[in-house]
């Protein structure tokens, strides 16, 4: 049975930048987050894996954003007995699990911290992140990006 605990989380990169956008009074902005996540094993001790989640929210020509946002945090695990490819795809979830409220708080401090309306992201299960993880048997995420904000 797989087995690891988390030894150090840190914020990577932590970036806001206001758009300059001519916005009417009933003009509405549709964020949509992107997340993506990195894992690597330690080449010195395999024990040793690192796992980046990072969301990120972009101001493109279609659809723009008020504000560009990126938020980047590591963890650093201890994972023991890690065999089987299931056991690194509930490595993969967990590992997500642990790190995205570290996120989702740094997201909602960010932009409160910037004296913009607040975004907090929802409470999601780790394995609705990404579509590796939901399995034959997972979850589906729809987030509606009217109840995002």
């Amino acid at each position: 049975m797989i087995d690891y605990s988390l030894k150090a989380l840190t914020a990577d990169e932590l970036f806001f930048k206001v758009n300059p956008i001519k916005a009417t009074p009933d003009m509405k902005f549709e964020i949509k987050p992107t997340f993506s996540r990195q894992i690597r094993q330690a080449n010195e001790n395999p024990e040793i894996n690192i796992v980046m989640l990072e969301c990120k929210i972009e101001s493109k020509e279609d659809s723009p954003k008020p504000f560009n946002l990126t938020a980047r945090f590591v963890g650093v695990f201890e994972v023991k007995n890690m065999n089987t490819d299931e056991d690194k795809r509930i490595f993969a979830i967990n590992s997500t699990e642990t790190i995205f409220p570290y996120l989702r708080a740094a997201i909602t401090n960010l932009t409160a911290d910037a004296l913009v309306n607040p975004l907090t992201l929802p409470v999601v299960p780790g394995a609705t992140l990404f579509p590796e993880d939901r399995g034959a048997g997972g979850y589906t995420l729809n987030v509606d990006p009217k109840i995002l904000n």
